[in-house]
């Protein structure tokens, strides 16, 4: 530890108890809880804006927009709490009609199957008019596949049966050992890029990671069942509202320096602030652009060195109405598509048609090497692929990179490189000393989506309690 930490204000004139660094979903929820506690907090953000990753923005004609996540899953108890406390209301995903499956150049319409273990990405398979033998392979691969993902415990992967050997073994490389076909293979990487996982390509995580992320963020539980009226984000303004003078922004944290009595933390242009704890509630790789006194041990650098935001970019397509429904179309799109690889309908009651769709992993990359007008171009050729000429047209488009935001650094969650489970991964969780870790990638349940944001809000608020020994500063 370093020498004893001086005792200096807090911006508003008060010492706080602990400092929230991170003003995404999870800092506020941290922050929050503490308040009620009886803390003294201080929040502080990088950003000139709250919310991190749930993020909004307001249309021409006041359509309220979500940029960054929008979902509610069928059993994110915490969320759905949330949104009754604020009184916001939810609607469901439509998926009444057929979706359409678009496979090495053809559509297949199907309708949805709501077993994800029996589906082929949600689809059932029966319906769609691929080979027969291929189709069954698929499954078949799908199913061996549940069986490893219910072996893996969700707050220790390291611990799965023969953990070493699947974790140094990349999803390409289990893949190729199944001898999958070019069909059975695409689910796996549809999954890395797009279930929630992160946005990377199957080269670039192990198979333990993956059936990780299936473990703790089930496709089956329906992580996309509910949208929110005037959109999620609404959920991070009410939150920011309650913290009032206690969240600051335009304020980076570049250093935490702790000793026994303490932290001490600086930011912003030279501002300094100390507390008895700090939270730090950003995604992995961002800690390493704090210098922490002590150093983080190895094994925590190791890990974070090794934990890559995915690449991700969101894109909103409105139209006056959601046009595709009066073809008996549900608006989801899943396929090899070359750009839009998802599109989901997320039309409000009585509002504009909207699809959402996402560019991930090595496609966002791709894309983003591209002029502005061959950007358009290329969203516009894949909607029309997907959803047939009136889609060519939409009202406007709206395109959000998340890679391109310095205080994110990609979405919808971090991943980890091959082989970082089992060297680095039991301090996953753990704290360093007076520094507790938040964010969604902290959580063990629904990391990556505001579930889990949630909940490591609220375990951090719990572990800065027990550190404190349910009193406030010393």
């Amino acid at each position: 530890m370093t020498a004893s930490i001086p005792d200096l204000a807090r911006a508003d004139g008060g010492k706080p108890d602990v400092v929230v660094v991170g003003a995404g979903l999870s800092g506020l929820i941290c922050a929050r809880e503490l308040r009620r506690q009886g803390l003294a907090v201080q929040l502080l953000e990088a950003r000139e804006r709250w919310g991190g990753r749930m993020h909004g923005q307001t249309t021409p004609s006041g359509w309220r927009l979500d940029l960054g996540g929008q979902w509610v899953g069928a059993s994110h108890h915490r969320l759905i709490a949330l949104l009754e406390e604020f009184g916001l209301r939810r609607y469901p995903t439509h998926y009444d009609g057929d979706g359409v499956f678009h496979w090495n150049g053809a559509r297949h319409r199907a309708g949805v199957e709501h077993d994800f273990g029996a589906s082929l990405l949600f689809f059932r398979p029966q319906e769609l008019a691929l080979p027969t033998a291929e189709l069954e392979e698929a499954l078949t691969l799908q199913r061996h596949f549940q069986q490893l993902v219910k072996q893996v415990p969700p707050s220790s992967p390291w611990s799965t049966p023969e953990a070493h050997e699947l974790d140094r073994l990349s999803i390409k490389g289990w893949l190729e050992r199944q001898g999958a076909s070019e069909l059975a293979r695409y689910p796996f990487a549809w999954l890395s890029r797009m279930g929630g996982s992160g946005g990377f390509e199957p080269h670039e995580s192990s198979i333990l990671h993956l059936a990780w992320t299936q473990a703790v963020a089930p496709q089956h539980e329906t992580p996309e069942a509910w949208l929110v009226e005037g959109g999620a984000a609404q959920v991070a303004e009410r939150l920011a509202a309650e913290l009032d003078t206690a969240l600051l922004l335009n304020a980076p944290v570049g250093a935490i320096e702790q000793s026994d009595q303490g932290v001490r933390i600086s930011y912003g242009d030279g501002a300094v602030v100390t507390a008895a704890a700090a939270v730090v509630a950003i995604p992995p790789p961002l800690r390493l652009g704090i210098r922490f006194s002590p150093a983080l041990p190895t094994e925590w650098t190791g890990l974070l060195q090794r934990s890559p935001m995915g690449s991700m970019v969101k894109v909103l397509a409105l139209y006056p109405q959601p046009f595709w429904r009066r073809h008996g179309l549900n608006g989801l799109g899943i396929g090899n598509l070359p750009t839009l690889e998802l599109t989901v309908d997320s039309s409000p009651p009585g509002g504009p048609g909207i699809l959402a769709g996402f560019i991930a992993g090595e496609r966002a990359v791709r894309w983003q090497r591209l002029g502005p007008a061959e950007r358009r171009r290329a969203l516009l050729q894949d909607l029309v692929s997907w959803w047939g000429p009136e889609a060519a047209e939409p009202t406007d488009l709206v395109i959000h990179n998340w890679n391109e935001e310095s205080w994110s650094g990609g979405a919808f969650t971090s991943y980890v490189a091959p082989g970082a489970w089992t060297t680095y991964g039991p301090i996953w969780q753990q704290p360093h000393g007076r520094v507790v870790w938040s964010g969604s990638e902290a959580s063990s349940r629904w990391p990556g989506y505001f579930e889990g944001a949630i909940e490591a809000g609220l375990t951090a608020a719990t572990q800065v309690r027990e550190l404190l020994g349910g009193g406030s500063s010393p």
